[in-house]
This record gives C-alpha cells, structure tokens and sequence, in this order.
C-alpha cells in the first residue's frame, strides 16, 4: 500500500514555522510522507493531505486563507480520498464556523492539539464528515511530540507558548492561552542533541522570550538559560522576540558573556507615541525603549537591532506618527517588520473610536518605509570594507544561481550574497568570512576576499541530498 502524501501550508510568525514542524512530525510518525512535488511560490501542491497551519494576528492572513480553501475545493472534488485540514490560530478562533464557510474541509484543530491530527483524518475518512476538535488548553508540550525539521543546521527551540500581556491589538492570548514555560533541562537537552547532529544555529522562541520562568517562579530565568547555551557547543544562539517592558540587564550581561549568542536583537517598538503606547496597553514608553538600546549598544556596540511597528492604530494623530519617526531616527532601526493596523474582531482596539482613514494610514505607512530604509541603508554602508562571518542558507538567495553567490546571515541577522571563486565551493550549513564590498538597504553584497570553514552543518545538509 502507498504512503499517503502530506503537504503543510504556513501562514505567519516563527513560532508557526515550528509548529509545522511538529505537524509534519507528528504525520510522519502517523505514516505519512511528505510530498515530493515543489509547487510554485503561492501555489498549493496536489499532496493527499493539505494541511493549512493558520494565523490571526492579521486579516490578510485570514483572507489568503479562505481564498486557499476556495481555490483548492475544485482539486479536492476531482481527486477522491484528498483530504484537507486546518489548525493554528484561526482554527482555534473559527472553529466549527469555519465548517460553514468552507464545508469541504475535513479537520480543525487548534493551537493546543497539533498531536491530534492524524486520529482526526481518521475518524473523517472512516465516518465521511468533517471532525473538529479544539482545546481549550494545552495539552502537551508541541517540543514532545515527533518534528521533521526543514533545515539540517538551523533549528527553532520553543522555550515557552502563550502569552500573559492583554495588548488591545492583538488576539493571540485569547488563542494561544497564558504562557507556560518548558523546564530548563529539556530545552538544554534539546538545544545538545542538536548540535549533536550538526545543527549550527538555535533560535530560542517565545511569545515574550524574556518573561521565561515566569511560570515556575525563577525571574532570571532567561539570562540563565542563554549562559547554559554557551555551553552546548552550538555555534550561534539568536532568541525572539523579547518584551521591552521585561527587558533587563541581566540579559544584556548573558548576551555580552556568551560568545555564541549573536549581537542581534529583535524587539517590538510597535509605536512611538507614548499615547498610543498606553491605548495599546503596552506596559513601556518611548524613553525607556530608546534607554534599552543605549544599554544594549553600550555592551554590545556592532549588535542590530530590528523591530515592529504599527502604523494607523485607532486614534493615532499625525502627532502620534511624528513621535514613531522620532523614535526610529534616534533609535537606528536595522530594519523593521512595518504593518498597517489590521482590525481584529475580538481585540479591545476593535471598538476604539477614531479608526483612521485608510488612504492616511497608507501615506503614514509609506514615509515610515522610507525613513526605516535609508537609516537601514546608511547603517548597512558603515560595514563595507569590514570582514562578516555568514552562515550559509539554501533558501535566503532568490537570485543566487543567475548571480553565481551564495548566501546566508550574518553574526548580526544581516543578510549577506557572497561572490566565491569558480574552484570555491560553501554548502549550506557552512560558514565564510567574506569582505563587504557593498550596501542596500536590506542586505549587503561580498565579493571580496572569503574564506570557507566546512562544518558538521554542512555536512548534515549534504546527507539529506
């Protein structure tokens, strides 16, 4: 009998990236296999089992997802025995209605049961309808059950799922539940059986990072858990995304301390009008931001710092815009997610009043882009002529076979498109000290000097080819 065939669509942050790890793992572990059909960007693949791993921070996200469900209902009807589920944040917060919206879907399940999946198209297969099952709870850590890793020598460890802060935009408390917190042995267990296989880079995840331990009473709990990672044998440790209003010096001290923790740090701003701040129920302000970073770089001088910000959030004057520009220009952003306020049915801010015009919150948006890129930009233009170690990726360069470069992220999270000579070869996994020799506004080119340091990455990438 042949294997059915799986394939996980994901939408969303880091943390769903993972997730669909474990998805895949747990269906693998179910029989399945995963589909060897490469469908186009934006296109679905014709496996027997589409699985639609979802988000809900955004509408668009929740839109691209119906408009899927739309378009493949027309594959599902002409192949017999495909089936169709969907989980993650929109799942938990749909459920059963989502049946009403798209009736050919066969299983939902939320964000606290991935590990239910395979017994859920079970049960659809064998009673012919639709099973939804949502938890409430979560039932099992997702770092326990199977996973089916996408990259050989880059792994994402959750620390931590859920989230204790009531901000009024988002709904992901309300989907993901109150933070719980893995025990420090089993994520160190982890993080060592991965470097173990090969594994060069380990990216912590937790919706606040930084209030790790929070659950079983241990405050500096982070800062010691990124100390006992120096001791792993991992090459690089990177960790998103903190929480300003929790970020404190013992964890500046264990990024200075711990040379396999990148100078790299993600940390939403989200706005920089204390105004808005306090409409957001974000429980910080604009100076104490800017008094982290100074912090920060006092330590940590060549650390990048990024973040996210929100543009056109209920009631936010051209004031309150100005302050955002403000902050970015003092705050020297490497670059930022930017995102026009999407309002979410089910948050707080969804019934503030002074919803902003769409055709503001655009032009908003626009400047804010400008002002982030040519700082990111002139940031970017201090590095040329400076020597960066890159660890190589197999999926950061679009255009690397026209340009014959390969590329990958630099100790700082930059992105890097390094030129090699003919008779120079670096495989995914491995690491190059290159020179830059050139800047834009979101990566940096080295087609200078390089050298190539082979590594157990490396050669866990070439095994899987």
């Amino acid at each position: 009998m042949t294997a059915r065939t799986y394939q996980v669509v994901t939408y969303g942050c880091q943390m769903n990236v993972h997730d669909s790890e474990r998805i895949a793992g747990v269906l693998e572990a179910a029989g399945y296999v995963k589909s060897d059909e490469t469908p186009a960007p934006g296109e679905i693949g014709l496996a027997d089992v589409v699985v639609f791993n979802t988000c809900a921070v955004r509408e668009n996200a929740a839109d691209r997802l119906y408009g899927n469900l739309g378009h493949i209902a027309s594959v599902k009807a002409r192949r017999p025995g495909m089936q169709l589920a969907v989980g993650g944040c929109i799942a938990q917060k749909d459920r059963a209605d989502m049946l009403k919206r798209a009736p050919w879907v066969d299983a939902v399940f939320g964000t606290n049961n991935m590990g239910a999946l395979p017994a859920l198209l079970d049960r659809a297969r064998v009673m012919g309808e639709a099973q939804v099952e949502i938890k409430e709870s979560l039932e099992v850590f997702p770092s326990t059950l199977p996973t089916h890793r996408d990259s050989a020598f880059a792994a994402w460890v959750s620390i931590s799922v859920g989230c204790n802060n009531t901000c009024s935009f988002c709904i992901v408390p309300s989907l993901r539940g109150k933070e719980t917190d893995r025990r420090p042995g089993e994520i160190l267990a982890e993080v060592q059986a991965l470097a173990s296989l090969g594994v060069q880079e380990v990216t912590l995840l937790g919706q606040n990072v930084n209030t790790y331990g929070v659950a079983f009473g241990q405050p500096h709990a982070f800062a010691e858990l990124l100390r006992a990672c120096g001791q792993t044998g991992l090459r690089r440790v990177r960790f998103t995304s903190p929480h300003p209003a929790y970020f404190t010096d013992d964890v500046i001290e264990a990024m200075t301390a711990t040379p396999n923790v990148m100078p790299s740090l993600h940390m939403p701003l989200q706005s920089g009008s204390d105004a808005i701040l306090k409409s957001m129920r974000r429980s910080y302000r604009a100076a104490k931001y800017i008094d982290i970073l100074s912090r920060v770089r006092a330590a940590l001088p060549d650390a990048a710092v990024t973040t996210d910000l929100i543009v056109g959030f209920p009631g936010e004057t051209e004031a309150d815009f100005e302050a955002t520009l403000d902050v970015v220009r003092q705050a020297r952003f490497a670059g930022a997610f930017t995102f026009l306020y999407s309002q979410r049915p089910g948050t707080p801010a969804a019934s503030l009043p002074d919803q902003v015009p769409a055709d503001v919150v655009q032009n908003r948006y626009e400047r804010l882009v400008r002002v982030v890129d040519d700082i990111a930009w002139d940031e970017n233009k201090k590095l040329v002529g400076q020597t960066v170690e890159v660890l190589i990726a197999d999926n950061e360069g679009r255009k690397d076979a026209a340009t014959h470069r390969v590329s990958g992220r630099a100790r700082d999270n930059r992105l890097v498109h390094i030129g090699l000579p003919d008779e120079v070869t670096a495989r995914p996994g491995d690491v190059v000290q290159a020179v830059v020799t050139y800047a834009a506004p979101h990566h940096l080119v080295a087609d200078g000097e390089a050298t190539v340091t082979r590594t157990a990455g490396g050669d866990a990438w070439a095994a899987q080819q």
